[in-house]
C-alpha cells in the first residue's frame, strides 16, 4: 500500500527500481504457488492413506516440530553468516525435499510416515532459512520502499493461496499426486535460480556491534542473541499480540478438518477441497488490497484483537454452514480477518522492538506464526477423530474468540496501544557563508 503521492492500492516502485528485489519477489512468489499446491497434495494424500482426521492432523506435528527446532537457531544463524548463503543452502534443501515427495508419489508409496518425514525435512530447511529470508527486503530496498516491498510480498502470498489450492485440485484430479509435487519441485528450482543472483549480505549494524560489545565486556544483559523470548515476555504489547495470534491459530485452525468436512458434506471432490483453501485466500487478498483502511488506524492492538475474534466466529460459522456458498463465505471472512490480524501484529512487533532485538523477536514471531497453526491443525484433527468435524470447528472457533477476549481483558497496554506518530520534519536551514542571504 502507498501513502500520499502513490497509487491507491499497491506501490510497485520496488519491482521497477531494484533488480535484486524483483528477482527475490519472483522466485518467492513462484515458490509459494508450488508450496500451496503441495499443501493440498499432502493433505489429500495423507487422507487417501489413512482416511482419518488424526492422520491429517499429524501433518501439523510434522510441520510444527521442525519449525520449533530450527526456527530460532535460524535467527541466530542469520546474524552470524552471510544471509544470502543461508537462503541459498536452505532453498536447495527444500528442492531436494520436493524431489523426494515427487519420487515417493510416483513410486506408489503407501507408508504415511515416509510422506510425513519428507514434509518435515522440507519444513526444517524452510524454518532454518526463514529468518534470513525475512531480512532481505530491508537490505535490498531504500528505506522509503521497504513497506511497499513487504506489501508486495503479502499480496503475492495471498495470490498463491488463492490460485495454488484450486490449481492443485485440478492437477491431482487430472494427473495425480506426482504431478502436483513435480510442480512444487519446478517452482522451488526457479526460487533457487533467483537466489543465486542476489548480492552478498553479511550481517551489519546494531545487532552485530551490540553482540560484539557484550562479548567483550562479559555481559549478556543486552545481547540480542539471548534476549528474544525474554524481551517479548517483558513487553505487554508484544506478549499480548503474540498470545492473541496463538489463541486464534492454536484453538481454531481448520485446515486439517477440510478433507473430512468435504467428504461428509460435499462428496469428497478434490476440487471442492481446493476451493476451501482458495476461499480463505479470496478473503485474504481482498483485505490485503484494501489494507490502507487498516494501516491508517493507530489503534493497532485493538484492531488485531477484533480481527482475531472475527476469525474465531467466522470458523464457527463454517462449522455450522450447510450450503457450499455459505461455507465458502465464512472461510473468506476468516481469511480477511486473518490478514488484518497479521498486518497489524507485524507492524506492532516491528515498532515496539528496538532495532538491536528485531532479529530475535522476529524469529520468535515467525515460530509462533507458523508452529501455532500446525499445532492447531493437530489439535483439531485429534478432537474431530474423537467427536466430529463440525463439533471440533464450532468448539474451536468459540474457544478462540473467548481466549482472545481473555487476552484483551488482561492486557490493557495492548488494548490502548497506538501507533507512534511520525517525528516532525524540521525545515531546512538557510544556507550560510558567501552563498547565503545578505545579513
Amino acid at each position: 500500500m502507498t501513502g500520499r503521492g502513490g497509487g491507491r492500492f499497491l506501490d510497485t516502485r520496488p519491482l521497477r527500481g531494484s533488480r535484486a528485489f524483483r528477482d527475490l519477489w519472483i522466485g518467492t512468489s513462484v515458490s509459494q504457488l508450488g508450496g500451496q499446491m503441495t499443501n493440498v497434495a499432502v493433505l489429500a494424500q495423507v487422507w487417501d492413506l489413512t482416511g482419518s482426521p488424526l492422520g491429517t492432523g499429524a501433518i501439523g506435528i510434522a510441520t510444527a516440530l521442525p519449525m520449533l527446532l530450527f526456527g530460532l537457531p535460524g535467527g541466530t544463524l542469520a546474524d552470524a553468516v552471510d544471509r544470502r548463503a543461508v537462503v541459498r543452502a536452505t532453498t536447495a534443501g527444500q528442492l531436494l525435499a520436493a524431489a523426494g515427495l515427487c519420487a515417493q508419489a510416483a513410486a506408489g508409496n503407501r507408508n504415511v510416515l515416509v510422506l510425513l518425514a519428507l514434509v518435515a525435512v522440507g519444513t526444517g530447511c524452510g524454518a532454518l532459512g526463514a529468518p534470513a529470508r525475512r531480512t532481505l527486503p530491508v537490505r535490498l530496498l531504500p528505506g522509503d520502499q521497504v513497506a511497499a516491498g513487504l506489501a508486495l510480498a503479502n499480496v503475492s502470498f495471498q495470490a498463491a493461496m488463492l490460485a495454488g489450492p484450486a490449481l492443485a485440485g485440478l492437477v491431482i484430479t487430472g494427473w495425480g499426486f506426482p504431478a502436483a509435487y513435480a510442480a512444487q519441485a519446478a517452482a522451488t528450482a526457479v526460487s533457487v535460480l533467483t537466489v543465486l543472483r542476489l548480492p552478498a549480505m553479511r550481517p551489519e549494524g546494531a545487532t552485530a556491534s551490540s553482540s560484539a560489545s557484550a562479548s567483550a565486556s562479559g555481559s549478556s544483559g543486552h545481547r540480542p542473541r539471548r534476549g528474544g523470548w525474554r524481551f517479548v515476555l517483558r513487553r505487554p504489547t508484544l506478549w499480548g499480540s503474540m498470545a492473541t495470534d496463538l489463541s486464534a491459530t492454536l484453538l481454531a485452525m481448520p485446515v486439517a478438518l477440510f478433507p473430512l468436512v468435504n467428504e461428509v458434506r460435499f462428496g469428497g471432490n478434490p476440487q471442492t477441497l481446493g476451493l476451501f483453501l482458495s476461499a480463505v485466500a479470496v478473503g485474504g487478498i481482498t483485505a490485503g488490497l484494501l489494507s490502507g483502511t487498516v494501516t491508517r488506524r493507530r489503534r493497532g492492538g485493538l484492531v488485531q484483537l477484533s480481527a482475531a475474534a472475527v476469525w474465531g466466529l467466522a470458523l464457527t460459522g463454517f462449522g455450522l454452514a450447510g450450503p457450499l456458498w455459505l461455507a465458502l463465505g465464512c472461510l473468506a471472512a476468516a481469511g480477511a480477518a486473518d490478514t488484518v490480524a497479521v498486518i497489524t501484529r507485524s507492524a506492532l512487533v516491528q515498532l515496539e522492538t528496538p532495532d538491536a532485538y528485531r532479529g530475535r523477536v522476529s524469529s520468535v514471531e515467525h515460530v509462533i506464526g507458523v508452529a501455532g497453526p500446525e499445532l492447531g491443525n493437530f489439535r483439531g484433527g485429534l478432537l474431530a477423530s474423537a467427536t466430529s468435524a463440525p463439533f471440533a470447528l464450532v468448539l474451536g472457533g468459540l474457544t478462540a474468540a473467548l481466549a482472545v477476549a481473555a487476552v484483551s481483558a488482561a492486557n490493557a497496554p495492548l488494548r490502548a496501544y497506538r501507533t507512534p506518530q511520525p517525528a516532525p520534519v524540521s525545515p531546512p536551514l538557510p544556507p550560510t557563508g558567501p552563498t547565503g542571504p545578505p545579513p
